[in-house]
C-alpha cells in the first residue's frame, strides 16, 4: 500500500510546543512551505513571537495558549 500526502501548501497543521525548540523550527519550515498553521503552547509571549515569525514567512496562523 502506498501513501500519498498532499503538499504542505494544501494542509493545515496543528503544532503543539510551537513556542520553542523543534516545535518552533517545524512551524517555521511549514510556514516556508505554505501551510496554514494552528500553533499551541503554554507561553503566550513566546507563542506570539513564533506566530509573528511564521506570518512574516507568509503563513496564515492561529494561536492557542494552553497547558
Amino acid at each position: 500500500m502506498s501513501v500519498s500526502l498532499r503538499p504542505l501548501a494544501d494542509q493545515t497543521l496543528v503544532l503543539t510546543g510551537a513556542s520553542s525548540g523543534i516545535g518552533r523550527a517545524t512551524a517555521r519550515e511549514a510556514a516556508r512551505a505554505g501551510a496554514r498553521l494552528v500553533l499551541a503552547a503554554r507561553s503566550a509571549p513566546d507563542l506570539d513571537a513564533a506566530a509573528n515569525e511564521c506570518r512574516a514567512l507568509g503563513a496564515d496562523v492561529e494561536t492557542v495558549e494552553g497547558d
